[in-house]
């Protein structure tokens, strides 16, 4: 049994997490006790999920592309509704701050982004990529996205557990190399696309991430390496060696002074985050 996905609820009540056997669980985060249990959430697996700011709600995703939005309601939950454009594994999802909207990444080739009050799709972005990751920046007006490295090109239109845990307070070195995989940028009003990098030399981008601020983002995938962005130039400032997987997740934590990131092989690797400037 593999867990897929996880997220902590914003009240830091509880952690929702997404399963291959089809459930979603939810833990309370100090003792571990399994405080729910949503069964048969997907018919192929629960690939992603997220919880909304107000704790009241959940949005998973499936092996089979359905969206659900559930509602809970203590002890239990109620489906309120599901949605289906995807073709292919939804491979991400992120809420936005108000709780209307959220954005949907799927190994199809598709990032949807829908409108949590009626239920339906209002942007699509396709391209030439199995997407793995998708963020809001902060201010919410762009898009990040990442995933194979095949080029990501087109436009928006209408529409587990681990078993290592290595406690890793090394300095992100600062690094300059050539990249090869797709890290795109989108407007969410206008549906342009508004810059494409090359973002990893060998293989997918599997997790990015965001700071409060907006003014870095970081990614981490295949190629075992944690990179540190610099937004508004796009440019890589930083790069952490130490992974000895393939990158499966990354995230910026809230204080924006530790970043943890996690492998394949099971570690859990903790940096600290912004590096100081090189001298």
């Amino acid at each position: 049994m593999t867990c897929n996905s996880l997220d902590f609820m914003a009240d830091g009540h509880s952690i929702i997490s997404a399963w291959n056997d089809g459930k979603i669980r939810v833990f309370a985060p100090e003792s571990g006790r399994l405080m729910l249990t949503i069964d048969n959430a997907h018919r192929m697996g629960v690939t992603a999920i997220a919880g909304t700011k107000d704790c009241k709600r959940i949005v998973s995703g499936g092996g089979s592309g359905q969206v659900r939005v559930w509602e809970l309601q203590p002890p239990g939950h109620q489906l309120l509704e599901t949605m289906k454009e995807h073709k292919a594994t939804v491979t991400c999802i992120k809420i936005k701050s108000d709780d209307k909207e959220c954005v949907t990444a799927s190994s199809d080739g598709a990032c949807i982004i829908w409108d949590l009050v009626r239920f339906a799709s209002l942007q699509m972005v396709i391209a030439s990529t199995m997407f793995r990751t998708v963020c809001y920046h902060p201010e919410e007006y762009q898009l990040i996205t990442g995933g194979t490295d095949r080029k990501d090109t087109g436009a928006l239109s209408g529409g587990a557990h681990t078993n290592t845990l290595l406690s890793l307070l090394s300095l992100l070195q600062p690094f300059s190399i050539s990249q090869h995989a797709p890290v795109a940028y989108w407007d969410v009003y206008d549906g342009s696309a508004i810059r494409e990098l090359d973002g990893s030399q060998a293989g997918a981008i599997n997790g990015m991430d965001i700071t409060q601020d907006g003014k870095h983002f970081v990614t981490g995938g295949d190629d075992k390496l944690v990179k540190v962005w610099d937004y508004l130039e796009g440019t890589v400032t930083h790069v952490g060696i130490a992974h000895s997987g393939s990158i499966t997740s990354i995230k910026v934590c809230s204080n924006n002074r530790t970043l943890v990131s996690t492998s394949a092989d099971g570690a859990i690797l903790r940096w600290r985050f912004p590096p100081p400037a090189s001298s």
